[in-house]
């Protein structure tokens, strides 16, 4: 009987400790836009020689994607590691989708605002060549 009473608390004990450790590890889901992120979190993509950081913001969260590439373009950069995706219009590439996150005016009165350093750039990003080690945000922005 002892034996017995003992394995079952050691059963017991197993079993709690893998809970206590499943309970630690949860991850915060993603609610809002950020719903349908393919990154949550901050990632680094390619081997190139530049390297080019593009912060992407959304409600009150954001990531920022370091790409190393040898493209000069930075609509090129994000396409070559499919973080952008868009159609092309009579200005160039309009830029509906970053990081699985869909802003379309059409659709949803939002749009993908593009900045440098906090400043808004005059093109879209297929017009945008960038040097090594340049910041830039994508921005989702409602209008």
């Amino acid at each position: 009987m002892k034996k017995t009473i003992s394995s079952i608390s050691a059963v017991l004990l197993a079993v709690l400790f893998v809970f206590s450790f499943a309970a630690c590890s949860e991850k915060t889901e993603a609610t809002g836009v950020w719903e349908s992120a393919a990154y949550l979190e901050d990632a680094e993509f390619g081997k190139g020689a530049k390297t080019v950081q593009v912060e992407v913001k959304a409600e009150e969260k954001s990531v920022t994607f370091t790409i190393h590439t040898d493209k000069e373009i930075l609509g090129d950069a994000l396409l070559e590691h499919e973080l952008i995706a868009g159609e092309e219009g009579p200005y160039g590439l309009y830029v509906k989708t970053v990081n699985g996150i869909l802003a379309d005016y059409d659709v949803n009165q939002c749009y993908w605002a593009v900045s440098k350093n906090g400043e808004a750039v005059a093109t879209g990003v297929d017009g945008i060549e960038f040097l090594d080690g340049d910041h830039y945000e994508l921005v989702y922005t409602q209008g």
